[in-house]
């Protein structure tokens, strides 16, 4: 797939608000509504846009306390680390897991309601992870920036 100039500003479109509609995009664009729904398509084919998702006020919800968590793991062999990859993947209270260089093995964002409920999950559910050999806990003071999407 050729992907031009039109594919990025349509792709900045659909993270800006994907609820719009082809014939409000084929505006935007100056296409066809037919050439607009086809250009999708081939971008959603193509795995340019591997889904659609609902963004959800934190606030509304009562999850507003973002921490981010660096993990040590005791010994880096092949188990441990997928053992790890596995269990952190179904807490629901990480939104985001990266295996890192550095100091640490891994960088978790966690969300919860507050410092009452992160301490009852790095209690109860991540320090219960065997082969975590430390973590350092940073939290977020202010949200100077926060984005789902990609810049062209």
């Amino acid at each position: 797939m050729i992907f031009d100039d039109t594919d990025k500003k349509l792709l900045g479109y659909l993270q800006n608000d994907c609820k719009q509609t082809n014939k409000e995009l084929s505006n935007k664009l100056n296409l066809s509504v037919t050439a607009v729904y086809e250009r999708i398509k081939k971008l959603e084919k193509d795995e340019y846009i591997s889904k659609y998702v609902a963004l959800v006020n934190k606030e509304q919800v009562d999850k507003s306390f973002i921490a981010f968590c660096h993990i040590k793991l005791i010994q880096h062999s092949q188990d441990y680390v997928i053992k790890f990859e596995k269990e952190v993947a179904n807490l629901s209270e990480v939104l985001e897991c990266y295996h890192i260089s550095g100091d640490y093995d891994y960088l978790l964002k966690v969300m919860v309601k507050d410092m009452v409920a992160f301490r009852e999950f790095m209690v109860n559910k991540l320090t219960s992870i065997n082969h975590i050999g430390s973590t350092h806990s940073m939290f977020v003071i202010n949200e100077v920036k926060h984005t789902t999407a990609i810049g062209f």
